[in-house]
């Protein structure tokens, strides 16, 4: 062990890189750490010698964290963590807490979730910041890096989890997949839809990089069936708008579908084979539950899950 070496490396320069790494800004850590962007470079040039690593490097108009400093990310939020917690002699305060936490989430999760978890949570913590990001924007990587609190999302059951041993996913609420339809298409009229009637429509996809094919597209491609998708979107905002302005079919979550058909004028029709076992779930990062501001973010949400 180089003991010289690490006293060069003090919490200054780890809190820097942990918040270099969520803004991958200058000026914006400068903002936040409530420095001058010339005391954060000069934090930042110290790391880079004693790690012989430039950290961060310029790509366009960008900063790029190098591969090490990713890899540093999880580590150095735990040490960040565990000296918090040295320092926090008194049980976790939420009335006094002054911190951010930071979320990502799917949009549909957003409209069922968030303007309650929000609310309950800015009435016991009046004083944190809620940083809420777009999964597409920032989503599992994260979490590893130490970027993000939590991530939540919609999924199939059946689809494997993010492949990485130390994200934790738990369920909040399971829901059944179901056949959003503009309020005037041929099939909005009928009791039930079939299974012929399904696939002769075309639909509308979702873009997620992060998860494997859906179920009910697997169990079709093994009758020797597919659905005829022409457009993915990220969101399902997008796809509710674009179902309302054509004959595309969209199939969502039940509770998401029931606020749409009644914002955006759209019928519900069940599926006409079973999809399986979908549900909201929770992600985080294994060492997160160590921290007492996380712990009770996390309680509150399972409480607003209900």
């Amino acid at each position: 062990m180089d003991l010289a070496k690490l006293s060069r490396i003090s919490m200054k320069h780890l809190i820097t890189l942990h918040v270099m790494l969520d803004t991958l800004s200058v000026t914006a850590s400068a903002e936040r750490l409530c420095l001058s962007p010339s005391s954060v470079s000069k934090t930042l040039s110290q790391l880079r010698d004693s790690l012989n690593d430039e950290l961060f490097y310029r790509n366009g108009n960008s900063l790029v964290a190098t591969p090490l400093a990713r890899r540093l990310g999880p580590s150095v939020q735990q040490m960040i963590n565990d000296m918090n917690q040295i320092m926090s002699q008194d049980a976790f305060n939420p009335a006094h807490f002054e911190g951010r936490f930071s979320l990502a989430m799917r949009e549909s999760t957003f409209e069922l979730l968030v303007a309650k978890l929000s609310a309950h949570i800015l009435s016991l913590a009046p004083h944190i910041h809620l940083d809420i990001y777009s999964k597409d924007n920032i989503g599992f990587d994260g979490l590893i890096k130490g970027s993000l609190d939590f991530v939540l999302l919609p999924h199939d059951l059946s689809q494997p989890n993010y492949l990485q041993d130390d994200l934790v996913w738990e369920t909040l609420f399971s829901d059944e997949m179901v056949c959003l339809m503009n309020s005037s298409h041929p099939l909005a009229k009928q009791p039930q839809i079939s299974f012929d009637d399904y696939l002769s429509y075309r639909h509308i996809g979702i873009t997620d990089t992060d998860l494997s094919t859906p179920f009910f597209d697997i169990l079709l491609a093994q009758q020797s069936k597919k659905r005829a998708v022409p457009i993915s979107v990220p969101d399902f905002g997008s796809a509710a708008l674009m179902c309302h302005h054509s004959e595309l079919l969209f199939t969502c979550s039940r509770r998401w579908a029931s606020i749409a058909s009644q914002a955006k004028g759209l019928t519900v029709k069940s599926l006409p084979i079973e999809y399986g076992k979908v549900a909201y779930s929770l992600v985080w990062h294994r060492q997160s539950m160590k921290d007492p501001a996380l712990r009770w973010l996390y309680e509150q949400i399972l409480l607003c899950s209900r």
